[in-house]
């Protein structure tokens, strides 16, 4: 039997990029859930069409009924609004968690096996949610961020030295946001620090460049936000979990002790496997770097307290 994986919020632009991938690279069939009428069945429709051009053979469908999530492997949440002009930060936050609160309720009545990974910003904050609302075991419920965050660092660091984008691996912990902490030391090209092959200066810009990634592709759109690169990260977790690949990387989840944290959800490294989020790796940090992820926690354990859960 064909694993399935749906999408809820499959009609916005990384819902339905994230449902291509998975659908290209025959990982599952997918489900592409929304609530505006048309839409998921349109993109699922068109998407089902290239099939045969692009050479692939997975099942993609659309809906407006959340039973059509039945029997999920994997739930990716991509649902939410984008921040618009004159919304505050707490606006946005209370329009999303009411989002993320109905997806998770439907999720846990209609796909109670599943995985769920969060994309819905402000990140981690709506991770959190989603597993309290679920109240799924922690190692199923998880944030798509340090990926994204990681491959963003892996683009820069490349281009900056004109080498192959596959050869560069990275590690960004923390919140998804201005408070995220990428590690230069345990960023690397061909196994060797990037440390080794640029000058600080460098270093530090590409890293203020990464923090500052989601920004600096809204200010270039003006009317949207990025969806390509989300939605490629948000796949390769999927794929991880379906083909049980225990890849090594940075995700959003739920911490009991780890770094010093717990009760919150927060980018580390983790082995993500065919068992969800498998092990949490504990790195050792530098106090500068230890320092960094805790002020980073603290700015979302701040954020969670707004819930008011």
């Amino acid at each position: 039997m064909a694993k399935k994986v749906s999408v809820i919020g499959g009609g916005g632009n990384v819902g339905a990029s994230c449902a291509l991938y998975v659908a290209q690279k025959e990982i599952a069939d997918v489900v592409m859930l929304d609530i505006v009428e048309g839409v998921p069945q349109g993109k699922a429709l068109d998407l089902q069409q290239s099939a045969p051009v692009e050479g692939w053979n997975s099942h993609v469908t659309g809906s407006n009924d959340f039973a059509a999530i039945a029997g999920s492997d994997v739930v990716v949440v991509t649902a939410g609004f984008p921040r618009k002009p004159g919304m505050s930060r707490e606006d946005l936050l209370k329009a999303n968690a009411d989002i993320v609160k109905s997806a998770g309720e439907n999720i846990r009545k209609h796909a109670p096996d599943a995985y769920v990974i969060v994309v819905t910003n402000p990140l981690d904050v709506m991770t959190y949610l989603m597993w309290k609302v679920t109240g799924f075991p922690k190692n199923r419920v998880l944030g798509m961020a340090g990926v994204l965050d990681s491959a963003r660092l892996r683009a820069f660091v490349a281009l900056e030295l004109g080498v192959a984008m596959t050869d560069v691996h990275a590690m960004v912990l923390g919140g998804h946001g201005d408070s995220m902490v990428p590690l230069a030391r345990y960023t690397t090209v061909g196994g060797i620090s990037i440390t080794e092959l640029l000058p600080q200066d460098k270093i530090d810009a590409i890293a203020k460049r990464t923090a500052n990634g989601g920004a600096e592709i809204v200010a270039l759109l003006k009317t949207g936000s990025a969806f390509y690169a989300p939605a490629a990260s948000a796949a390769q977790m999927v794929e991880a979990i379906l083909k049980d690949q225990r890849r090594l990387v940075p995700a959003a989840v739920a911490l009991s002790g780890e770094y010093g944290m717990k009760d919150l959800f927060i980018g580390v490294p983790i082995i993500l496997g065919g068992k969800g989020v498998e092990r949490i790796i504990q790195l050792k940090l530098s106090a500068e770097e230890d320092a960094a992820l805790k002020k980073s926690g603290e700015a979302v354990k701040k954020t969670i307290a707004e819930l008011a859960l």
